[in-house]
C-alpha cells in the first residue's frame, strides 16, 4: 500500500503538477507575449509568443522528467518525446505528454549511467521508447480526449445549468487537490478559441464554468480564512493557490464546504446568467485567479482576434466576470461558512496555515 502511494503521488502529484509548470513555461507565457503583441509597434512579442507555443510539448516533457529526478541526458531526451507526444496527440497532446514521457523517462532511467557509452545509449533508449509510443498511441490517446471534450461539449450545450454546476465544482475541487485542475482543463481543451482543435462553443462555455470554479475555491478560501491568516494568508490563497488549506481540509474536511458551495453557485451563473465564455487559452481555464491568470484569460479571449470569439463582448460579460470570479466567491463563502460556525462544524483555528 506504501509502495502505491508513493508512486500515485509521484505520478499523479509531482509530474502532474511539473507538466503544469511546464505549460506555464511555454503555452501560457507565449499566449501573453502575443496578447502584448497586439499593441502598436510591439508586434515582435507575437513572434516571439509564437515560438514560446510551439515548445509546450518539450517543455512538459522536460518538466515531466525533473520531477522524476532523471538524470540529464534522459532529461534533455525527453524533449524529443514531448515534441512527437504533443504533435501526434492532437487534441490529446498534453495527456499523451503526460502518459508518453512519464514511460519513455523511466525505461531511459533504467539504462542511464550503466553502460560506457551512456551518451548513444541513453538518449537512444529514451527517444526510441517515446518516439513508438508516440506512433503507436498518441493518435487514440488524441481521439479518446477528443470523444470526451466533444461529450462535455454536447452536455454544455444541451443542459448548461448542470454542466455549469458539475464543471465549476469538479475542477474548483481539482485546483485544491494536489493535481493539476490546468493540465486537466489544457488535456480536455476546455476552450473555444479556433487556435485549438476541436475547440467548440460548449467547451467555452465548460471552460467559463470552470474559471468561476477555481476562482471560488482561491477566493472563498483566502477570504473565510482570514481571521486565522491575515493579509499573508489572504494573498498567498487568493493569488497564490487554495491547495495551501489541504492539509487543514485532511484534519477537517467540513472547511472545504464553503467555497465548494459557492462554486456550485458561481459556475451555473457564470454560464447561465452572465454568458460567459472562455475563448482564451484553455490552460487559463483551470488557473482561477493564481496569478489572476484565470480572468486575463477570459479578457484575452475576447480582446484578440486570432481567438476568434463569435460575439460582442457587453457590459454584462464584464460585470459577470468581476461577481463570478472576486465578488460572488468571497461573499458566497462567507455567508456558507458562518452558517457553518454557527453549528459548530467550523471552528477558530481549523484553517489557519502552517507558517
Amino acid at each position: 500500500m506504501e509502495t502505491l502511494k508513493k508512486y500515485l503521488k509521484l505520478y499523479f502529484i509531482d509530474a502532474m503538477g511539473a507538466m503544469a509548470l511546464g505549460l506555464f513555461a511555454s503555452l501560457l507565457i507565449g499566449t501573453i507575449f502575443k496578447a502584448i503583441g497586439m499593441i502598436p509597434h510591439l508586434e515582435f512579442m507575437a513572434t516571439i509568443g509564437g515560438y514560446a507555443q510551439a515548445m509546450a510539448g518539450p517543455a512538459m516533457a522536460a518538466a515531466i522528467a525533473y520531477s522524476l529526478k532523471a538524470h540529464p541526458l534522459v532529461m534533455f531526451s525527453a524533449a524529443a518525446v514531448g515534441y512527437a507526444a504533443n504533435t501526434l496527440g492532437a487534441a490529446g497532446g498534453p495527456l499523451a505528454v503526460f502518459i508518453i514521457a512519464i514511460i519513455a523517462v523511466e525505461a531511459g532511467m533504467l539504462v542511464s549511467k550503466k553502460t560506457k557509452i551512456d551518451i548513444v545509449v541513453t538518449p537512444f533508449v529514451t527517444i526510441f521508447v517515446g518516439g513508438v509510443l508516440s506512433i503507436l498511441l498518441a493518435p487514440h490517446i488524441g481521439t479518446l480526449v477528443n470523444y470526451i471534450s466533444k461529450l462535455i461539449s454536447w452536455a454544455a450545450l444541451q443542459a448548461p445549468l448542470v454542466t455549469g454546476i458539475v464543471v465549476s465544482v469538479v475542477i474548483g475541487i481539482c485546483l485544491t487537490l494536489p493535481i493539476s485542475s490546468a493540465a486537466i482543463c489544457a488535456s480536455l481543451g476546455l476552450t473555444g478559441s479556433i487556435l485549438v482543435e476541436n475547440a467548440s462553443e460548449g467547451l467555452a462555455i465548460a471552460g467559463a464554468a470552470a474559471v468561476a470554479g477555481c476562482c471560488a475555491q482561491m477566493v472563498g478560501f483566502a477570504v473565510i480564512s482570514f481571521r486565522e491568516n491575515r493579509w499573508s494568508g489572504l494573498l498567498s490563497q487568493g493569488i497564490g493557490t487554495s491547495m495551501l488549506q489541504m492539509p487543514n481540509i485532511i484534519r477537517h474536511p467540513q472547511i472545504w464546504i464553503a467555497p465548494t458551495l459557492a462554486s456550485a453557485i458561481t459556475g451555473p451563473l457564470a454560464v447561465c446568467v452572465f454568458d460567459l465564455k472562455m475563448y482564451g487559452a484553455a490552460i487559463n481555464s483551470g488557473m482561477g485567479t493564481c496569478g489572476m491568470l484565470g480572468p486575463i484569460g477570459m479578457i484575452l479571449g475576447w480582446i484578440s482576434p486570432e481567438n476568434g470569439y463569435p460575439y460582442e463582448v457587453t457590459p454584462l460579460n464584464w460585470i459577470g466576470l468581476v461577481l463570478v470570479c472576486f465578488i460572488l466567491p468571497a461573499v458566497l463563502s462567507l455567508i456558507f461558512n458562518e452558517i457553518l460556525r454557527k453549528i459548530g462544524l467550523v471552528k477558530d483555528g481549523y484553517m489557519k496555515l502552517d507558517t
